[in-house]
């Protein structure tokens, strides 16, 4: 996995992260939901390169 690939999805996931603490302080569960859905997203990206990667070698 590059470098910018891992970047992006830590940057994808703290995004998620922010959202869905935003979503719970502002008690706005579609904010929630959508923060979640981020982090899934940018997870199984990151475990989608993983696989990538072992198969490299």
């Amino acid at each position: 996995m590059g470098l910018i690939d891992k970047a992006k999805n830590a940057a994808d996931e703290a995004a998620g992260k922010a959202k869905e603490a935003i979503g719970k302080a502002t008690d706005n569960e579609k904010l929630v939901a959508e923060g979640q859905a981020e982090q899934t997203k940018a997870n199984a990206k990151q475990a989608g390169e993983n696989v990538k990667d072992a198969f490299k070698d």
